[in-house]
């Protein structure tokens, strides 16, 4: 993104709502653009702080896409402030300011085949490096993608998760839902039992993971059985991040503030500091 004329980190540049995306019963993808038609510049895994006045202000995944003339922010209805954004139309105005954090390590992963595990609204921003990894194949090697959430209805991006991301080159997309349910005709059961019964291989291969902490926490179990070094599994925390700016002090684990120093890690990083996270 870029800079508000005011140059105060803290104040938002203001954005129009162009478009809305029902995803689930409580998601909806919001795009949003500056009238003034400057590009935006973010990079996969980045955050921005969305903000509603009267209401408050909130960090959100942004969606990596090519053209950069907008920005993608897929919200869950949670509380107060997500609620409320909501309940706004077409046309309406947010403030924005970022991006905040490190972004996923696009260019580390080169080279590698690449293993994305998601769960719930955690698909968000996996979702971004799914697609610069594809838009840039040449990059990357074999493409491997495992999604889970509660039911059908819940699952984000159905598109692409049946119908785009399947048809891609040397790529494999894996579906499951909690439960079993009419109509649905694919696995059931949870992503980490999942993950072990498909079994990919750690040959070469980058695993990056997101969603709720419980699920993060057995696929990390899963994959260390399966022979992953900490080296190849990339995470996010970017539940902890707050303020963006390292001001606030609510996401520091130890000496590191997510906001400023992550809020992307590998496994060995995390590691290194107290078990917090």
């Amino acid at each position: 993104m870029h800079k508000n004329s005011s140059e105060n980190p803290l104040v938002p540049q203001i954005v129009e709502v162009v478009k809305i995306i029902d995803e689930t019963p409580d998601v909806k993808t919001f795009y949003v653009r500056d009238e003034s038609g400057v590009p935006f510049n973010v990079m996969p895994g980045q955050l921005a702080m969305v903000s509603m006045l009267p209401i408050g202000e909130g960090m959100f995944s942004v969606s990596w896409q090519e053209e950069q003339d907008h920005l993608e922010f897929a919200i869950k209805s949670v509380g107060l402030m997500t609620s409320e954004i909501h309940r706004i139309e077409v046309g309406q105005k947010l403030g924005v300011r970022g991006p905040y954090g490190n972004g996923f390590p696009v260019e580390k992963c080169k080279g590698k085949d690449m293993l994305f595990i998601g769960g719930g609204i955690g698909l968000a921003p996996l979702r971004s490096f799914i697609k610069y990894c594809f838009k840039h194949r040449e990059d990357y090697g074999k493409i491997q993608i495992i999604y889970g959430s509660r039911s059908y209805a819940d699952l984000c991006f159905k598109e692409e998760l049946f119908e785009l991301w399947p048809r891609e080159k040397d790529s494999e997309t894996f579906v499951t839902i909690d439960k079993p349910e009419e109509g649905w005709e694919g696995n059931v059961g949870f992503v980490p039992a999942y993950l072990e019964q498909l079994n990919p291989d750690p040959a070469n291969k980058i695993a990056v993971i997101c969603g709720p902490p419980i699920m993060i926490k057995f696929v990390l179990q899963s994959l260390e059985k399966m022979g992953y070094q900490d080296e190849q599994i990339i995470t996010t925390l970017e539940m902890r991040m707050k303020c963006g700016i390292g001001k606030c002090g609510r996401c520091n684990i130890g000496s590191e503030y997510i906001c400023l120093d992550g809020p992307v890690f590998d496994l060995a990083q995390l590691r290194q500091l107290p078990p917090e996270w």
